[in-house]
């Protein structure tokens, strides 16, 4: 890749957070120290962030019932000012300013919205700040949300003019089978118009509402829109620059874009 490239890099809470289902600081630093290395190189970056909602589980000691969308509510507004709180923290001691776009499914459709949020992270990106995007989990609820944060990922790519997105979970990608099965082998590649829902397993991650599935759809969706896509472990130490460097032996699944030539 060429510098001034516009990369997109989204975290899962399954990253993000430890076995305690707390946030993992130690881990944030270390993709803060990758991002900060991207954006040395050249590289325009914006970070979709999971992880509100486990800052905020961690931080408060609920005494009674909540259902699921008061509990999504209540811990995703204490967590992100958590969240962003630990990153303003870690990029600053790299002299990097942030931003936080706090977006939902509405700023996405043809309009002043969609215009408004895109101008924000443009101006943001030409003054040297990098965006950290989550789904504003307090007014999103029910079919307001977005799938996942995968979604809103290649949402922010397309959105964007992203050249390259890269979904971080916990899993190298994807398998031929059950990723702990000795007998699965990893899909490096995946070329473009390729089916692979027979390898798909159809669950999440209990950190988030996420899964393989979701990444997979993102990944299909945003390849056909010419944008390439890396699924690849983010508890690796070092994975985004490997991956920005072409190391062969890094496992991840990519997904070649489909290119088109004008005719004009």
């Amino acid at each position: 890749m060429n510098a001034k490239e516009r990369i997109v890099v989204k975290v899962g809470s399954n990253v993000l957070t430890r076995a305690d289902g707390k946030l993992n600081v130690s881990r944030m630093s270390e993709l803060t120290d990758q991002i900060a290395w991207l954006r040395a190189q050249g590289y325009d970056v914006i970070l979709v962030s999971s992880g509100a909602v486990a800052g905020g589980r961690g931080e408060l000691s609920v005494d009674h019932r909540l259902d699921s969308v008061e509990q999504r509510q209540l811990f995703s507004a204490v967590g992100q000012v958590k969240l962003i709180g630990l990153y303003y923290d870690l990029f600053r001691e790299w002299g990097i300013p942030v931003g936080q776009v706090l977006t939902m499914k509405e700023n996405f459709e043809p309009g002043e919205q969609f215009k408004n949020q895109r101008a924000c992270m443009e101006v943001m990106l030409e003054n040297g700040v990098l965006p950290i995007v989550n789904e504003n989990d307090t007014v999103c609820i029910t079919e307001l949300m977005f799938t996942d944060n995968d979604e809103l990922s290649g949402l922010i790519a397309q959105m964007m003019g992203a050249s390259t997105l890269i979904l971080l979970s916990n899993i190298d990608g994807i398998f031929t089978g059950a990723p702990d099965d000795p007998h699965s082998e990893l899909i490096r590649e995946v070329p473009a118009g390729t089916d692979l829902s027979q390898f798909i397993q159809k669950k999440h991650s209990e950190a988030g509402r996420g899964g393989m599935e979701s990444k997979y759809a993102t990944a299909t969706h945003m390849a056909q829109r010419g944008i390439r896509v890396v699924i690849a472990n983010g508890t690796r130490p070092g994975i985004l620059q490997a991956l920005m460097e072409g190391e062969d032996d890094i496992p991840h699944t990519a997904f070649v874009p489909i290119t088109t030539k004008s005719t004009h």
